[in-house]
């Protein structure tokens, strides 16, 4: 057997394939808040969280004017975005009802809390937090036992900052 692969390995960056630019800077800068980092003219376009140099890349390259996969094809579920506490998710939800995006679910996964939608190419997101992973649940045995049970949206909501 191979050995593992090393424990510090991170996943980077993405980029998505978009129909409009315009309408996905749009929606990842002034919907969800990522910063603008790199234009590429009209077809291409970087944004990320705290001056990295980029988290989500989007592009038209092969998709400009396009249609999402119908379901049932295979590709990408969801990228998935680490917020660093409970309350910048709480921010987060507060930004998506504001902007009136709707949730396709909320779950506590137990190691995690976790907002699921789409943005406007039907590309899934999730928006989450991580417990300590000494409060995550266990198995008698130790193994690790995630649940999904429902997020209590009006408590997470109670936790983001005041506005300003």
């Amino acid at each position: 057997m191979s050995p593992p692969i090393h424990p510090d390995v991170r996943i980077g960056h993405v980029h998505l394939k978009v129909s409009d630019l315009e309408r996905s800077l749009a929606f990842y800068c002034e919907v969800l808040g990522f910063q603008l980092t790199q234009r590429y003219g009209t077809q291409a376009a970087f944004v990320s969280a705290g001056g990295y140099h980029h988290h989500i890349g989007l592009n038209t390259w092969e998709s400009r004017g396009g249609k999402a996969p119908p379901r049932g094809n295979t590709g990408l579920f969801h990228v998935a975005i680490l917020y660093p506490d409970r309350a910048s998710l709480a921010e987060a939800l507060r930004r998506l009802i504001q902007n009136k995006i709707p949730l396709d679910g909320a779950s506590d996964h137990g190691v995690s809390e976790a907002l699921y939608l789409h943005d406007p190419d039907g590309n899934g997101l999730e928006l989450y937090v991580d417990r300590a992973p000494s409060l995550w649940p266990r198995s008698s045995s130790g193994e690790l036992s995630m649940t999904t049970e429902p997020l209590d949206l009006d408590a997470l909501l109670a936790e983001a900052p005041p506005q300003s």
